[in-house]
């Protein structure tokens, strides 16, 4: 297998693990209260079930299941599904990568739940099982992954030597979308992050995300 030595070697090490479970203990500790508050209000908005689950592309090509609060329509994939010609020409993200700033799958609260990226929360439980981390490239839903593989195999090999992650230097980046060009640079200098890095990148993300929810109307 071809050595990748710009990862940085604490993306393979046991201590990112450990801060990772002792940094999901302490978030957990903290927001168990607004799930408390937040979990009848998400039955309210949204209804049964509230998560939703994918499978996704994790570290050395293993397909795992991530978890997110659900944001759209019970029946959003088969939406997807039958309407994909209409639903592509929305797509802003580059080929196989695809996304939707207002999606019309989503629940008004949904919306609020995306942009602010809260929907992600529990994808904590991903990372007391081992599947994700903190820091790395965000995993890939299954199909995405595999389209990846064949138009760039390289990219699709270094980015699975890792678990993928919560965050990234490409939730910063405005330009994320641009094109595969940027989106795999971003990733790329992700992994050259050495530890002190990865962790500071976290605050940042944090420090983005509260700005959007504040300034979501």
């Amino acid at each position: 297998m071809k050595n990748y030595n710009f990862i940085h070697h604490s993306f393979k090490g046991f201590l990112k693990y450990f801060i990772d479970l002792i940094l999901t203990l302490i978030a957990l500790c903290i927001l168990l209260p607004l799930f408390i508050i937040f979990w009848p209000i998400m039955l309210w908005q949204i209804g049964p079930p509230i998560i939703f689950k994918q499978k996704r592309t994790g570290k050395n090509g293993k397909v795992f299941t991530v978890y997110k609060f659900r944001t759209m329509v019970k029946n959003a994939e088969l939406i997807r599904a039958r309407n994909q010609t209409k639903l592509s020409k929305l797509n802003y993200a580059p080929w196989p990568m695809f996304k939707i700033g207002d999606d019309p799958r989503f629940i008004k609260f949904g919306r609020f739940l995306s942009r602010s990226g809260l929907d992600e929360l529990p994808q904590l439980i991903n990372i007391i099982r081992g599947e994700m981390s903190f820091i790395g490239p965000r995993p890939l839903p299954t199909n995405e992954a595999n389209s990846l593989k064949k138009i760039d195999p390289d990219w699709y090999t270094w980015r699975h030597q890792v678990k993928p992650g919560l965050f990234s230097l490409w939730v910063l980046d405005d330009k994320r979308h641009q094109d595969l060009k940027t989106w795999k640079k971003l990733e790329r200098e992700t992994l050259k992050l050495n530890l002190i890095q990865q962790y500071l990148l976290i605050f940042k993300v944090i420090f983005l995300q509260l700005q959007r929810v504040l300034k979501f109307n």
